[in-house]
């Protein structure tokens, strides 16, 4: 389930979810940011068996660039409120600009 929702953090960029699921998720999305910053083969290879290739290759084309020069720090966790259905609380986690 989490390697779902990072394969959908990667591709949309940001991604609602329950608050301790964001949690979660948050040190998974940061670790692959950081090997995507290398761009070297270990990388691609590494991030080829953590996600699908498609995020893979956003990670190394796109979003590791983009942070090359922040040292950590690349999601943030926004909290919602409740839901309505059942009261669980919710929060987006996102890549910071």
């Amino acid at each position: 389930m989490l390697r779902t929702q990072l394969y959908q953090l990667v591709m949309r960029g940001r991604l609602t979810t329950s608050v301790a699921k964001a949690k979660e998720l948050r040190p998974m999305a940061e670790a692959l940011v950081t090997r995507a910053k290398a761009g070297t083969p270990n990388a691609r290879r590494l991030l080829a068996s953590r996600v699908p290739l498609a995020a893979a290759e956003k990670l190394i084309r796109d979003i590791g660039p983009r942070f090359k020069e922040r040292p950590g720090g690349y999601t943030r966790i926004i909290r919602l409120g409740a839901r309505p259905s059942d009261g669980s609380r919710r929060a987006m986690i996102e890549f910071v600009s």
